[in-house]
């Protein structure tokens, strides 16, 4: 594995990670999710998981996939983000009051596309550092 590949890929999939994550859950669909409170805290906290999810992606794509182009990338992402999307929300349906299914759908597909997003840019970024 090239640690800088990881690292540099890992890092900038998890911005990628931060910035879909304000549009998505933030913007777009800001009326249909619950908001976190605004501090300071929960927004570090927030960041520092999408920097650990990037990181995540990134070791698989570098140590057991080797994956180094954006269209390689996307559909491994998008397979992540199901799996990913799918894991949360059936803890969520099972923990949480009031979680309807609908809503853990919408956010199973919206996982689907900003993982498919964010493994193209990690793949991408593999591609480039070599």
């Amino acid at each position: 594995m090239k640690t800088k590949n990881f690292l540099v890929s890992g890092i900038v999939g998890g911005i990628v990670d931060f910035l879909l994550g304000w549009l998505f859950y933030g913007i777009l669909f800001a009326n249909v999710f619950p908001q976190p409170e605004e501090s300071s805290s929960t927004m570090l906290y927030i960041f520092l998981g999408c920097i650990t999810f990037g990181l995540f992606v990134a070791y698989i794509y570098t140590k057991w996939a080797q994956i180094t182009t954006a269209s390689t990338g996307a559909k491994a992402g998008a397979a992540i983000g199901l799996f990913i999307g799918l894991f949360y929300n059936f803890f969520n349906m099972a923990m949480v009051p009031g979680m309807e299914l609908q809503l853990a759908a919408l956010d199973v597909g919206i996982s689907i596309v900003m993982t498919t997003i964010i493994g193209a840019v990690i793949g991408a970024v593999n591609g480039k550092l070599g």
